[in-house]
Order: C-alpha cells, then sequence, then structure tokens
C-alpha cells in the first residue's frame, strides 16, 4: 500500500513508514492515494429503482438464518432482525434486494425526532407559496401541487408496482416509543392516506407527485397510496429496549448471533480473497479476546486485516488499540 509522492525527494519513503500519507510534520505535498478496501468505494449510484443495484459486499448466512428470511418473504410479513452492532442487520436487505433483483435499497435511517408522516411523504406548503408568488408575478402558470409532495421511503415502497422494494428500517429501537404502534396500520392495511390530496376536487385526480426517481412522477387517485405488493421490509434493532406484543406479532424475528472463528475466517476471506488468510492468526486472536458481547464488530476485524496485508505494522504505537476499540462505554 504505497502511495508516489511527486516532489518530495527530501522525504523519501523509508521501509515502514510509506503507507503513511499524513505525516504531521507541516510540509505539504501531493499524495497519490492507494485503492480504499473494498467496503469504502463509491461511485455514481443509479437513480432508476427498477434498475438492478451494486453488488454489495459479501454476505454470508447459515441456512436456517436464511429460512427466517425466506417464511418472512412469503408472509409478506415485515422482518425484524436483531443482534449486536457488526453482525450484518443492514446488510442483510442489500443481500436480499441483490439476490432476488429488486433494485436499490430504500432506507429509513430511524432517530429520535423520526415520524411516521417524514417515512409516507413531506409536503412543501411554503415552497409552493413562495413559487406561487413568484411565478404570479412573472405571469407564468404556477405548478401542480403534486410537484411539491415527495415520497419518503416508507411511501415510496408503498407505489403500487409489480414486483416489491426493499425497504430498510434501520434501528427502529432509536425511535419514538410510539413509532412501532405507528406502523401498525400501515403494515396491515398496505396503503396510506395523503390529506392535501384527498381534499381536492375529484376533476384534479390523480396526482403525479414525486419519488424516489426524480424522472418518475408516479400517480396518486383521491390522495391514496396502496401497494400490490407488500414490500419487503427488513427493520433492524440493537435491543435498546423492547417493542410491544401488538408489533412483535407483526413481524418474523431474526436474530443473527456473532461469528465464531470459522465464520470470521470466511468473512475475511469473502471480502479480502483467500490469500488474506495467511498470517492472520494473532489478529484473530487478538480480536477474539477483546470481544465481549456487543463491544467489538466484525468490520474492524476486517480493517486490520486489510492494513496488515497493505504492510501497516499494528503494534507500532499501538495503533492495534485505535482499530480494535471498544464500541461500548466512555470515548
Amino acid at each position: 500500500m504505497t502511495a508516489a509522492q511527486p516532489g518530495t525527494e527530501d522525504h523519501p519513503p523509508t521501509p515502514g513508514n510509506d503507507w503513511r500519507l499524513f505525516r504531521g510534520d507541516g510540509d505539504s505535498r501531493e499524495v497519490a492515494f492507494p485503492p480504499p478496501p473494498p467496503w469504502r468505494r463509491f461511485g455514481p449510484q443509479e437513480a432508476s429503482p427498477g434498475r438492478q443495484s451494486p453488488r454489495p459486499r459479501p454476505y454470508l448466512i447459515d441456512p436456517a438464518e436464511a429460512d427466517v428470511v425466506n417464511a418472512a418473504l412469503h408472509l409478506r410479513r415485515p422482518l425484524l432482525v436483531t443482534g449486536h452492532p457488526g453482525t450484518g442487520k443492514s446488510s442483510l436487505a442489500h443481500a436480499i434486494a441483490h439476490e432476488l433483483a429488486l433494485g436499490r435499497v430504500l432506507h429509513w435511517p430511524v432517530n429520535s425526532r423520526s415520524t411516521l408522516q417524514d417515512a409516507l411523504y413531506q409536503y412543501d406548503a411554503v415552497g409552493r407559496l413562495r413559487e406561487a408568488n413568484l411565478r404570479r408575478r412573472a405571469a407564468t402558470p404556477e405548478l401542480g401541487i403534486g410537484h411539491y409532495v415527495r415520497l419518503g421511503p416508507l411511501g415510496n415502497a408503498l407505489v403500487s408496482q409489480e414486483r416489491p422494494r426493499v425497504l430498510l428500517i434501520d434501528e427502529l429501537d432509536k425511535g419514538d416509543v410510539d413509532l412501532p404502534n405507528d406502523l401498525l396500520t400501515v403494515f396491515e392495511e398496505g396503503e396510506f392516506e395523503i390529506p392535501e390530496l384527498t381534499r381536492l376536487p375529484s376533476d384534479q385526480s390523480p396526482v403525479h407527485v414525486q419519488t424516489d426517481d426524480p424522472d418518475v412522477p408516479t400517480p396518486v387517485t383521491r390522495g391514496r397510496i396502496r401497494c400490490r405488493e407488500f414490500p419487503v421490509v427488513v427493520i433492524t434493532s440493537n435491543g435498546e429496549r423492547d417493542f410491544p406484543p401488538a408489533f412483535l406479532r407483526r413481524c418474523v424475528r431474526l436474530d443473527l448471533p456473532e461469528p465464531d472463528e470459522d465464520r470470521l475466517r470466511d468473512i475475511v476471506a469473502a471480502h479480502l480473497g483467500q490469500e488474506a488468510l495467511s498470517d492472520i492468526d494473532d489478529l484473530l486472536e487478538e480480536f477474539l479476546s477483546r470481544r465481549a458481547p456487543g463491544e467489538l464488530a466484525t468490520d474492524q476485524l476486517l480493517n486490520a486485516v486489510f492494513l496488515r496485508k497493505g504492510g501497516v505494522d499494528l503494534n507500532a504505537g499501538r495503533l492495534i488499540d485505535a482499530v480494535l476499540h471498544q464500541l461500548g462505554g466512555a470515548v
């Protein structure tokens, strides 16, 4: 993982430190960045939801756990995935979308301020009023109300279409305590209403509203959106609090265990190739000795192996402590 450094003849790289792009010496230099880890590569994202999503990170799952996923698919029920950080909860949604060719994953990251309406749709009333005034002054036609209604991730998932979309509701346990109950009606009925559109005269229906594909608005008749195929809903939880029984009854539950040593080796090989398994026994031992339940994530091991394979001495300056740091407790 050597970086070329043009114009730095007075600071030639020396064995053991040529991986250091940043040296902290105050000198300005251009560097050629080495290739990133496979899981940190970014590029243009296809806009159309019908197109196949880029191949996700390799995903390994036991047959028994895959059967639980299949049960949720057949029952058209949300899949509630629990487990410690780094066990692959969020990645499962992308693996399902890739294997079943269901296009890009719709993502709803939940926090304490998240509401059901935000996930269904947003109506920009202020923007509509401001633009209407501008167009009136310019004597140009006003845009319809649909231009100011944009579906959220859950709303997009419920748009009527032949094949379901995959919706990832990430870390639902971080949301308001009432949010799971708010979802029940939508999950049971497979539909929702946009009040701003239901109040319009019948001759203004349908209204084309904005979706996650900016080039393809969807028609909404009488303000109601109803799915044709229930979406593939993957809900993740880190177990920070319990969910109400009524919500749990409507979900299929999957608890992902922390990978053992054999599975960790399989994960390293899947991401970095079989050759990455040579000379990592000490890293595996260090990782397993530090890993209390929920205290280390699998991708931290991948980071350590990636640096090791790039020639980085992880023991220098206790760099291993920075890479395999504990996830719990004070920082």
